[in-house]
Parts: structure tokens; sequence; C-alpha cells
């Protein structure tokens, strides 16, 4: 007879994050956080974590793979680490996360409360709540993992949790923004990203105040063995187990034409192109990496800057570093080390007042923007062909290893 051991230990997407990209996402996070939050303040930054598609792409610029769930659990993950060390600055915190990290998420909050001074209990039921309507309220055949909660000092939060079915393959993630909650069982969520998974019970819908109403009146008449005889002589037998969870990827690795909007793309390799020699001319003259990195710079500067209907195609996101499983190229090690180094002279700068570089990525993705209307480019085949010419000499590296190295076996072998 099965029985759930729980999720905490299942591997996503194969197994973890390498090291040598891990520490690139935690930067890149970092940074990318400390942009959003120094132009539009920290409950942007809580906005942008409760939008399902804005947090697909925030992963997939990152070089995580742009179509996998475990985009989830890294991006996460990223920002705890990265986040931690700059939590008084920024006054974000960052708690939970995947399995047993998950169930520590009271402790946590208990702990800031000490230090920080919000209301740790109040914080801790919103937690326990949260996910117990996506567990038990929502009955939509997807078994909880992963619980991420963002919180700021003023006690403005965040949840980002996720679900997996072990029968569909899928995972389905769900996202919480205390500005928008006035009740945990009324229509509570900022947005539900998943596919369709057959029929779903939804006892948040508005639609079910009187079911949830006659099921608590059944529980206070029959109480919870009560209930349990009766659907087992309904039913003529006990309900099934439900299946040990597990995750596989989705279904198609490569990054296709239907994926992307084109024109997006055309736009931003445009702006690049138009603004790089005036805006970062001294990047420019890094041999090999120069013009390339100003691309993923565009990229980068969008998801600062881009409003939600930006992010409607998240694999157009991979283009800026490529992905691990190298879909839709290797990551170009060179390209991302030069990225997040220009990124963090302009934050650092930014903080001292200085807000010239930060200014050069704002106008950069304004351009992209104001040129996708007329643009034109290649197809996409042809960037991404082009891509995987240039990757050995970009530092591409995959979870396969160097591209160098696969291209030339001697080199490998020694």
């Amino acid at each position: 007879m099965a029985k759930r051991t729980g999720s905490a230990d299942l591997p996503l997407h194969g197994g973890r994050v390498p090291a040598w990209l891990a520490t690139r996402m935690s930067s890149l996070g970092a940074i990318v956080t400390q942009a959003i939050v120094h132009h539009y303040g920290r409950d942007e930054f809580l906005r942008r974590l409760s939008h399902p598609f804005w947090f697909q792409s925030f992963g997939a610029v990152m070089g995580m793979d742009w179509h996998s769930s475990g985009i989830t659990t890294s991006v996460i993950g990223a920002l705890k680490r990265s986040l931690g060390p700059l939590q008084d600055e920024l006054g974000i915190h960052v708690c939970g996360g995947r399995g047993q990290h998950s169930r520590k998420t009271p402790d946590e909050l208990r702990a800031l409360g000490d230090r920080v001074g919000f209301d740790a209990v109040a914080l801790t039921r919103a937690s326990r709540l949260v996910a117990k309507v996506d567990s038990a309220a929502v009955q939509d055949g997807f078994d909880l993992y992963l619980h991420g909660f963002f919180v700021t000092n003023d006690g403005r939060w965040t949840v980002v949790q996720q679900g997996m079915n072990g029968d569909s393959k899928q995972a389905r993630r769900y996202h919480w923004h205390s500005e928008t909650v006035k009740s945990f069982v009324d229509a509570p969520h900022s947005a539900i990203d998943g596919p369709p998974h057959g029929e779903v019970v939804n006892l948040t819908d508005q639609r079910a105040a009187p079911s949830r109403s006659a099921q608590l009146d059944l529980l206070t008449a029959l109480g919870a063995d009560g209930i349990v005889d009766e659907f087992t002589a309904l039913t003529g037998g006990q309900a099934a187990q439900p299946l040990l969870p597990h995750l596989i990827m989705p279904a198609h690795h490569d990054v296709r034409s239907s994926d992307v909007f084109t024109r997006r793309l055309h736009g931003t390799l445009a702006a690049a192109a138009e603004r790089g020699p005036i805006d970062f001319p001294d990047l420019l003259l890094t041999p090999g990496v120069g013009a390339r990195t100003v691309r993923s710079l565009a990229m980068v500067a969008e998801i600062v800057h881009g409003a939600p209907y930006r992010f409607r195609d998240p694999a157009r996101f991979s283009l800026a570093h490529g992905g691990k499983d190298r879909h839709p190229y290797p990551v170009p090690i060179k390209v991302y080390d030069e990225t997040i180094r220009v990124l963090k002279s302009a934050v650092q700068k930014a903080r001292l007042g200085r807000e010239e570089e930060l200014d050069t990525l704002k106008r950069l993705d304004d351009q992209a923007r104001q040129l996708e209307r007329m643009a034109s480019g290649p197809s996409l085949k042809e960037f991404v062909d082009g891509e995987l010419e240039a990757s050995a000499s970009l530092g591409g590296r995959s979870v396969f290893g160097w591209e160098e190295d696969r291209r030339d076996p001697l080199a490998a072998a020694k």
C-alpha cells in the first residue's frame, strides 16, 4: 500500500542546479532585486513576484531552463541565499523553500519578528492558511512541496508555492499577495499558474460559499470519523491514496518560434545595436562579448522595468543567457559574468547617488519597446543557430560540460 512520505526529497528536473550556475543566479537575482527596489520600491518587488509570467521570465533570464517547474525552486533558493546579506538594507526577507525548508517558515518568521518588530504570529497564521487553502480548499490534484514566503519589514508579503501531480507529471504554481487578500477562503489568489488538469474542486471560488458553509455544518454534526464512515458507505470502499509526487519536465525542451514574440526580440536586438555605441562604448571594446552583453542587458532591463503584459512569452528571456540543459543554447559564461559586472557597478553607483549607469539600462528598455513596432531581424532559428555557433567562444557551458570541450574531444581528454 502506497504511503505518502512527502515531496521534500523528490528531485526537480533531474537534480540540483549546478554550483557554477547557482552562484550566478544568486548574483543576478540580488542585483535585479536591488534595481527594482531602487526604482520602484520593495512593495513593487512583491507585486512582481506575485505575477506568474514575470516570475517565470525572471528565472529564464537567470539561465534556468525556461520551461521547467524547477524555476520555482531555483529562483526562491537563489533569492534566499543572495538577499540574506542584504535584508537589513532592503527590508526584504525570504523564508521557507522546498521540502523541509518550507516547514521552517514559522520559526524563521518568529525570529524575524523578534528582530524586525512585525507581527510574527499574524504572518505565521497567514503562511499556514495559504498552504492549507492550496492543499485542501483547492482540490486540483496537485500536492504542495514548496512554500516560499517573502515578507518586508512592514509586514507585507507574497507567497509563491508549488504543487505537483504524480499522475499527470505536471506542476502547478500558486501566487499570493497580501495586498490583494481580503479573505483566505473567498477568491484569495493573485494567480494560479499551471496546465488544465481534469475536474477541479475550488472551494475558494466566491460561488462556493454555500458549499463551505454546508461542509462546516456536516463536520459539526458528524465529526471527522463520521464523515469518513459515510463516505466509505457511499463509495463501497476507501478513497484511493494519491500517488507519490513526481515531477517531469514539460514536453518540449527547445525554444520554438511559437514560444517567442519575435517582434519583441527584434526590438531588443535593434535597441542593443542602436544604444550600445552611445551608452556602452567601453563595454563594446571588450573583445568578443561586448555587443553580445548589451543584448543580455536589454533583456534584464525589461525584467526590471517591463509592465506585466511584457512577460507573456517567458521563453524569450532565455535568449539572454541560454539554459543549463543547453536549450535554447548553452549558458554563455563570459556574457553572463559581464552582465553581472555591468549591473553590479550600476547598482553600486546608484546607491551613492550616481544614477547614470542605471539610467542607461532604462533607456535601453525604452528604446526596445519603441523599435519593436518597426524593427526587423533574424528568425528565431537563425538567432539560435548563431548563438550555438558562437557558444564555444562565449564560454558556453551546460550540465553536459563546456561547449569548447564538446567540440574538441582531444581538449576534453586532457
